[in-house]
C-alpha cells in the first residue's frame, strides 16, 4: 500500500466524495470494479462465510486487514472487545471515523498482543503473499492465540480460473503455485504498486497448518470455490 489508493478511496467514500470505484486486476484476470459501497456493507449484506465467521467469534478479537471496519463494528455492537488493524492509513482513519474504538496501522507480523479470535476475512490468505511465506505467518498467528483461541480465515481455490472450455487445466506445472497472483489496484487513474496476493486451496492450507502444529478444519463452503476454515 505504498500510495495507499485503497485508503484514499475509502476516505473519499466516507467523506461523501464518492465518484468512482476501485479497479482491480491480476496477472490472470482482466480489470474488475470493486464497488466502494460494498466495502462499507453491514451484516445483512455480507457473504454467508463472513456472517458465519462473525457468529463464531468469541472473546477478545483481532480483525486483520480491517478495511473500513465493517466486521469490527458488528462485533463491537455485540459488546466484543475488538482490535482492528490494517496496513492502510486511510482505512484505519475511516474505521475510526465510523466508530471502531481500538485501531492501529499495523502489519500482522508486528502484532504482539494475544487474542481469543483472529479474523482474516475477504480472502484472508491474501496477506501471506506467496506459498513460501505461509509458515512464517501461521507460526506468528499461532503465537498470538490465547489458550483455546481460534483463527477464522477464508480463501478460494482458484483452479477454476485456469480451466478452458472443455474443462481442461492450463496450469504451468513449472511455474509457482497457481494461487500466487500479482494484484493490481487503481483508483481515479492512479496506479498502486503491484502486490503479491495468495489464494489458497483448503488442502494446501491444511497441510501448512499441520506443519506448524495448528489444527485446521473447514467450517463451510461458499458459493464460488471459496471456504471458511477454523485454525486452532
Amino acid at each position: 500500500m505504498k500510495k495507499d489508493l485503497f485508503g484514499k478511496a475509502l476516505l473519499d467514500y466516507q467523506n461523501d466524495n464518492y465518484t468512482e470505484d476501485l479497479i482491480t486486476s491480476t496477472n490472470i484476470s482482466d480489470e474488475d470494479e470493486l464497488p466502494l459501497p460494498y466495502l462499507f456493507r453491514d451484516f445483512k449484506e455480507m457473504p454467508k462465510l463472513e456472517q458465519k465467521a462473525l457468529k463464531l467469534s468469541k472473546g477478545k478479537t483481532l480483525d486483520v486487514g480491517c478495511g473500513s471496519g465493517s466486521h469490527s463494528l458488528y462485533l463491537q455492537e455485540k459488546e466484543f472487545e475488538v482490535k482492528a488493524i490494517d496496513i492502510s492509513k486511510g482505512a484505519i482513519e475511516v474505521a475510526k471515523k465510523r466508530g471502531v474504538l481500538n485501531t492501529e496501522v499495523l502489519d500482522i507480523l508486528d502484532e504482539t498482543e494475544t487474542f481469543d479470535t483472529i479474523l482474516l476475512l475477504m480472502n484472508g490468505s491474501g496477506i501471506f503473499q506467496e506459498l513460501s511465506q505461509i509458515a512464517t505467518y501461521l507460526k506468528h498467528l499461532k503465537s498470538l492465540l490465547n489458550p483455546k483461541g481460534q483463527i477464522l480465515i477464508d480463501s478460494s481455490d482458484i483452479k477454476y480460473m485456469y480451466q478452458d472450455e472443455d474443462g481442461g487445466l492450463w496450469i504451468d506445472t513449472n511455474a509457482n503455485y497457481y494461487g500466487e497472483l500479482d494484484y493490481y489496484l487503481s483508483y481515479k487513474k492512479d496506479h498502486e504498486e503491484p502486490m503479491k496476493w495468495l489464494y489458497l486451496d483448503f488442502d494446501t492450507l491444511k497441510l501448512a497448518c499441520e506443519s506448524v502444529g495448528l489444527q485446521c478444519e473447514k467450517v463451510m463452503d461458499g458459493k464460488h470455490f471459496d471456504y471458511l476454515a477454523k485454525l486452532y
